[in-house]
């Protein structure tokens, strides 16, 4: 298992941008297909986006592509998730989770029990 710390969330104007950090601890943070998942209030947690373990292969939800950018950095055991044209729909907790095992191709490996470990997660806010 990889022990999980999200960071970089706030308060952002309809428009904005931010870019959320994850990072891991632990054994071979390098191996796991690794995610975002949100949660706003009253609403089921969501997928978000999600990449491979080599970071050539990534999947967004409809209501991200295009705005939301995923990526990697192994040598530093982090995930970020950039966030651009943020809209108020977007605000929500946003949580970073590693898939359970090592995967190629992270396409439909989308739902909550794909994944092993979970952050604490970051509170994102949009305001209009």
């Amino acid at each position: 298992q990889v022990q999980l710390m999200e960071s970089g969330g706030g308060l952002v104007q309809a428009g904005g941008s931010l870019r959320l950090s994850c990072a891991a601890s632990g054994r071979d943070f390098s191996i796991y297909g690794m995610g975002w998942l949100r949660q706003a209030p009253g609403k089921e947690r969501e997928f978000v986006a999600a990449i491979n373990w080599r970071g050539d292969n990534v999947d967004y939800a409809d209501s991200v592509k295009g705005r939301f950018t995923i990526s990697r950095d192994n040598a530093k055991n982090t995930v970020y998730l950039q966030m651009n044209s943020l809209q108020p729909e977007d605000t929500a907790v946003y949580y970073c989770a590693a898939h359970r095992g090592p995967l190629r191709d992270v396409t439909g490996a989308r739902a909550r029990t794909d994944f092993g470990s979970w952050g604490k997660g970051t509170l994102v806010t949009v305001s209009s």
